[in-house]
């Protein structure tokens, strides 16, 4: 699970670098106000839940080999991965002309990185480091 949670940490904090430097650029002369501080938003949380799963991946290497990863662990880090893409995505979606739609996306997101943090916590609770 580390390997796949750091995996996927790499490549959307690429992703998050690239996006960024787009809405930076190419996006803040052509979309408003409301709209570029959506996208940023969605930056700003992609970012965040980056790093969350690299400490997450880290944490569960830490485990005695013997120690199976609790379950509240791993669904925090599918959560955050499912939220990133569903939050952010949406966000960077609606900044760049998405259809209506996209819009109810944004809250989904948005509890899913919510319950990610509190599987988070139960895991870590629970585990016996």
């Amino acid at each position: 699970m580390a390997k796949l949670f750091l995996l996927f940490a790499a490549i959307n904090g690429m992703i998050a670098v690239v996006l960024g430097a787009f809405g930076a650029h190419a996006l803040k002369a052509s979309i408003g106000a409301s709209l570029l501080s959506a996208y940023q938003t969605g930056i700003q949380y992609h970012f965040i839940h980056v790093l969350a799963l690299v400490g997450l991946a880290l944490f569960i290497l830490r485990l005695p080999a013997t120690v199976t990863v609790p379950l509240p662990l791993v669904l925090a880090g599918c959560l955050w991965m499912a939220g990133v893409i569903l939050f952010s995505g949406s966000l960077y979606g609606i900044a760049i002309g998405a259809p209506s739609w996209f819009g109810p996306i944004t809250p989904l997101g948005g509890l899913l990185l919510i319950v990610g943090w509190l599987c988070f916590a139960v895991g870590i609770a629970r585990s016996s480091v």
